[in-house]
């Protein structure tokens, strides 16, 4: 005799905690909970959803994952402040992610960087500029021609980053550091172009102790104009 289980299929447990997750999320946000705020228990959230404890624990530590909530002594689950970029940067592997990913990022870079001219120009100091000028002192004389030195990029840029006063921006380019260093070392971006003069990284200085947020935005193209020239095969 056959076993009487044999053609019982097994249910999907996975999709009823999909569907608890956006249901608890849709909970958060209809009764209006905000950062501190301690939410229900397990057996009531299981009571009121209809399913069982586990299946609640197991979308509530989706939550914890994407730090959406956190625990609390004595208070049991709160909201938090997400970190936006936390799951991304656990997933930011250069070395596992293909070529057209790692171009991807690398384009994403070049746009953040043209983009952020005008929240340098707002908020740079006096300071900001004789330490940019201090680090664009060390870079070789001919730093105006060379295609790419990643320590000096790395060094000028993530200080433009930083005037820019946007903790997200910082972190979000603290992340992609490794992108880019891999996607020149892996050869993805190997056309050769023509070496010829462009906005070097003291030109940009004088920029910005000088200039407006246009100049800058159409300095720092024409300054990463040859990263263009290898993307545009």
């Amino acid at each position: 005799m056959d076993n009487l289980f044999d053609k019982i299929n097994t249910i999907d447990t996975s999709s009823l905690v999909d569907r608890v997750e956006k249901n608890l999320i849709d909970l958060l946000i209809h009764k209006n909970f905000k950062v501190g705020d301690a939410i229900p228990k397990e057996i009531e959230l299981a009571s009121s959803l209809g399913v069982s404890r586990t299946v609640v624990r197991e979308a509530l530590l989706r939550l914890r994952m994407i730090g959406l909530i956190e625990s609390k002594r004595h208070r049991g689950a709160v909201i938090t402040n997400p970190d936006l970029l936390a799951l991304l940067e656990k997933r930011m592997i250069p070395q596992v992610l293909d070529n057209a990913t790692l171009r991807e990022a690398f384009e994403l870079r070049l746009v953040l960087e043209i983009g952020m001219a005008d929240f340098i120009m707002e908020r740079v100091t006096k300071e900001d500029v004789e330490e940019l000028r201090e680090i664009a002192s060390k870079e070789p004389d001919l730093s105006d021609t060379m295609h790419f030195q990643i320590q000096h990029e790395i060094n000028f840029h993530g200080k433009l980053y930083e005037i820019t006063g946007n903790t997200t921006l910082k972190k979000f380019q603290k992340m992609l550091l490794p992108v880019f260093d891999y996607a020149h070392s892996s050869g993805i971006l190997t056309k050769d172009v023509a070496v010829r003069k462009f906005v070097s990284h003291k030109g940009l200085v004088d920029i910005i102790e000088h200039g407006s947020a246009e100049m800058l935005r159409n300095g720092m193209r024409n300054h990463l104009d040859n990263h263009f020239a290898r993307i545009f095969i």
